[in-house]
């Protein structure tokens, strides 16, 4: 029973031929160590057979999930256990099929009994269930030794590496006898942080060699486990004036049995680094179609070659040094903490390489009906977008399961080094609506700021048309270029500029772009955005206002931006030279601190003392619930239409006990003289419902002023409720937004708020401002040097 094909496992099963029984000592071991919980548990037999190892978790009290890729086999568990309760036989095969079928919410117990030699990809595989196990879960392999097996039977059995390289990043391992077979249980994270290393010590002046990248029909990457106890991709040193990539192919095929023709193999990047102070020269060569089926051919340099995810790259323990540059040199990203080389990137006019596995597929369409069902996707062209780019191949460090995530999250992809975020990719919904607001007509060109590769492919596709995509990190830049060569459509151009500046000229259509789209929060609005964009384009950006973003859809008329939509979102900050730190005025030794992100930092000159007296508490009478508790569309009217206004925003835990603001939050305010008012939320009734729970909003205030300061908020929150607020969150009312040149006299500026930038200014009017509101509270105003953040 050393055969792997479907169908002889079909006709195994179908003549009626067995495994060996479950024996007696591994129903011992299963119950002693593998218990089920106490509410009940879940398992999954993998590889189940005629299911007699399934029947046997039942009864320990498990609700099983057994599946194994053999209808026959299938077929004889239902018929022979047709009386066990609690076991659904699932027709699948682990190593290649969409895991659709398993449970959702994971199991407590994984079995994989006289299967895992018969795997091709075993770590993947035993990594990805892994990932299946709920905390506190075991996975547990049962199979032949190769010791005590006959050598003509060895393939069915294990040797002590191959033991040792199956239990390598478990938090424990526990090894017992059943039977003459080895019973291992697996607990705990099943990752070894990936760390590239280096092998012994050359004699020679120089190294030279190829590495061949190759992947399989699923995108996952060829890699083998040497006998040096690392991984290493397909490749060697250069045999007399052999080129690199014809180096690799016969590396290729030496190593692992792969045939792949010299016009599907290009040479991508040219790799500089040292071996132990030798200089090293590699050259990565990209593979975009092979045939063969992966053997280990040079079994005294390697145990075995497997197909591995990209996204488990981060935790594969020790990884050949040339390897992981040139994985990274591919899929930038992927492998964290890489020594420093010197790369040079060749212009290989090589195509893109296809695969994704069908759990992609599936998500993708799931994700895309989440995007379609929420609204966010009403026109046709979006919607075949969002079905057809695939989100993953632009993100590769993440599952699939994060990558076509359809709610509220973004995936970060790179951090400064205080963990801050700045580089993602956002939330679908939110690239769906931005894109439909750019209104693209067939054949559009547009500019994107920010790159990632993602949205840029999605405009193109929505659009038949044409992205200019700018970035001012190079890093970020490289990544984008290499994923769009692996997977783009060839329509988009990216480029390494600070996207404030716009596109380079030559890269400007004529009469402009039809649309354009900034990815990352800004502060202002930079005059080459307007000017590049074509006369009634749509410029979409995440705007900051007062502290709070929206994103705008920007109509252009003229040198005047016309607002026609505002959406709630939130973006990485712009890296820029229009990126603005806020200034901010420290408070109570840094547990609190007044941040004014539209303006000069204000006198806090006994703001302190104010602080530490009594405090003043004025309640508006308005109300939310759960159902209708957006605060969004209140915090921008008052920092839009209040003189003076600011945020007080607490650091610390020891905030709350003087201010009500919770730890990281912070609230919309105004100061006086030696005073401060703001408005917080505070729960006036309790429910087990959550729908029938009530919040009222009170203005907070410190200071001889703070009465009257109070009173300003209470009316703002008065004029809010009834002229803006809305029930449902996204029906408030949003204010008729302008945005004109720096610079225009304020008599050619329509009536409204006025906020200005450094590049524009912009004017609000807000349905019922023509309410009289109290006047403000006068304070000082210095422009002393506050600390930024």
């Amino acid at each position: 029973m050393t055969y792997t094909t479907r169908d002889k496992w079909e006709k195994h099963f179908s003549d009626g031929k067995n495994f060996r029984q479950v024996g007696e000592r591994e129903r011992e071991l299963l119950a002693e160590h593998t218990s089920a919980p106490e509410s009940g548990g879940r398992a999954l037999d993998v590889g189940c057979g005629t299911g007699e190892l399934a029947a046997y978790l039942a009864s320990l009290g498990y609700t099983v999930d057994a599946c194994d890729f053999t209808d026959s086999a299938l077929a004889r568990a239902r018929e022979e256990h047709a009386d066990v309760e609690g076991v659904r036989w699932l027709h699948l095969d682990i190593e290649r099929d969409d895991p659709a079928p398993l449970h959702e919410d994971g199991y407590d117990l994984i079995t994989l009994r006289l299967v895992y030699p018969f795997m091709q990809d075993r770590g993947r595989v035993l990594h990805g269930l892994g990932e299946r196990l709920r905390d506190g879960g075991a996975l547990v392999v049962i199979t032949p030794v190769a010791a005590t097996t006959p050598e003509e039977r060895r393939a069915i059995a294990l040797d002590e590496d191959e033991i040792a390289m199956l239990a390598t990043g478990w938090e424990t391992v526990e090894r017992r006898d059943a039977d003459g077979l080895a019973f291992l249980i697996l607990r705990g994270p099943c990752h070894a942080d990936t760390r590239a290393v280096e092998k012994r010590p050359t004699t020679a002046h120089a190294l030279t060699g190829a590495l061949a990248v190759v992947t399989d029909d699923a995108g996952r990457v060829l890699l083998g486990r040497s006998r040096r106890g690392m991984l290493e991709l397909p490749g060697g040193k250069t045999c007399g004036p052999e080129g690199f990539a014809a180096a690799a192919i016969r590396e290729l095929a030496e190593e692992t049995g792969l045939a792949a023709d010299p016009a599907d193999a290009y040479v991508v990047t040219m790799l500089v680094d040292d071996s132990h102070g030798i200089p090293r020269l590699t050259a990565v060569v990209r593979i975009t179609a092979w045939t063969g089926t992966p053997t280990n051919a040079e079994a005294d340099k390697f145990d075995r070659w497997e197909f591995f995810d990209l996204h488990a790259l981060a935790c594969v323990g020790p990884v050949f040094v040339p390897a992981a540059l040139a994985i990274d040199s591919v899929w930038p990203g992927v492998i964290p903490d890489l020594p420093p080389v010197a790369s040079y990137l060749l212009a290989a006019d090589r195509p893109p390489v296809p695969g994704e596995p069908a759990e992609a597929v599936r998500l993708r369409q799931a994700m895309a009906q989440t995007v379609i069902d929420g609204g966010w996707a009403p026109s046709e062209p979006v919607r075949d977008a969002l079905r057809t780019v695939p989100s993953h191949r632009f993100a590769p460090e993440v599952n699939l399961a994060n990558a076509y995530d359809g709610g509220d999250r973004a995936v970060i992809t790179r951090r400064d080094e205080t963990g801050r975020a700045i580089s993602s990719v956002s939330a679908a919904w939110l690239q769906a609506d931005m894109l439909e607001s750019l209104r693209l007509r067939p054949g559009a060109i547009v500019y994107e700021a920010g790159s990632g590769g993602y949205n840029a492919e999605l405009i193109a596709h929505a659009a038949d048309g044409r992205v200019v995509s700018v970035d001012i990190d190079p890093w970020v830049v490289r990544r984008t270029r290499a994923f769009l060569t692996e997977a783009g459509s060839g329509r988009v151009t990216a480029v390494e500029a600070d996207a404030a500046l716009g596109a380079p000229a030559h890269l400007v259509p004529h009469g402009g772009f039809d649309g354009s789209v900034i990815t990352y929060n800004c502060w202002d609005i930079s005059p080459p955005w307007r000017d590049q964009l074509a006369e009634g384009g749509r410029l979409v950006m995440p705007l900051e206002m007062g502290g709070y973003t929206r994103a705008i859809e920007f109509e252009r008329r003229g040198e005047v931006l016309h607002a026609r939509r505002f959406t709630y979102c939130g973006f990485v900050r712009d890296q820029g030279q229009q990126g603005r730190p806020a200034p901010v005025v420290p408070l109570l030794d840094g547990a609190l601190a007044l941040r004014f992100d539209d303006g000069p930092a204000a006198d806090a000159q006994g703001l302190e003392e104010a602080l530490r007296g009594r405090r003043h508490e004025v309640a508006t009478g308005v109300t939310m619930r759960a159902a209708n508790s957006y605060f969004g569309s209140l915090q921008l009217f008052a920092a839009t239409t209040v003189p003076g206004f600011c945020r007080l925003a607490a650091h610390q835990e020891s905030a709350e006990a003087v201010t009500g603001i919770a730890k990281d939050r912070d609230a919309p305010a105004i100061l006086g003289e030696a005073s401060l008012a703001y408005l917080i939320h505070v729960q006036t009734k309790d429910s087990d419902r959550r729908e029938d729970k009530e919040w009222e909003w009170f203005a907070y205030a410190f200071g001889e002023q703070g009465p009257e300061l109070a009173e300003r908020l209470v009316a703002t929150v008065h004029a809010w409720d009834r002229h803006i607020r809305a029930e449902a969150n996204d029906e408030h009312a949003d204010p008729v937004l302008s945005v004109h040149p720096a610079g225009t006299p304020d008599d050619a500026l329509p009536a409204g708020d006025v906020l200005d930038k450094v590049n524009c200014r912009m004017v609000f009017r807000w349905p019922g401002r023509d309410v009289v509101l109290p006047g403000p509270v006068e304070r000082p105003v210095t422009n002393a040097v506050a600390q930024g953040v």
